[in-house]
């Protein structure tokens, strides 16, 4: 399974940006989420959809701000931030796991980060 997670960049405080991440390789009845890892802090669960994308969760800092979906196909998953904040800003990294998408679960397959940068 590969994630190919793209839509990072700098946006001033307030404003909104959109991230999306596809799979390939059979990512079937597969939770996918976002985590992210500021400079000098832990990765830490974002958001995640169940495979059939009818249940999601997130974490609190984000809720209200940020809603995620699933396409379709089921296959590739977006994040959409908006009202962000300063303290927003890390590189966000798509997950996808046969499991439950959680803090503290092992996650089947990472994708490579993308970097988002709010600026105050």
């Amino acid at each position: 399974v590969q994630l190919q997670a793209c839509g990072g960049g700098l946006v001033q405080a307030g404003g909104s940006l959109s991230l999306s991440c596809a799979a390939s390789g059979g990512t079937f009845r597969y939770a996918m989420g976002w985590f992210r890892q500021a400079p000098g802090k832990e990765r830490e669960f974002v958001a995640q959809s169940g495979w059939s994308g009818r249940t999601t969760s997130y974490a609190d800092s984000v809720k209200g701000r940020f809603t995620i979906s699933r396409d379709g196909t089921k296959n590739t998953v977006y994040l959409q931030m908006d009202n962000l904040k300063p303290e927003d800003t890390a590189i966000y990294y798509c997950a996808a796991n046969r499991g439950i998408i959680a803090p503290g679960y092992a996650m089947d397959h990472w994708g490579k980060g993308t970097q988002v940068t709010v600026s105050s």
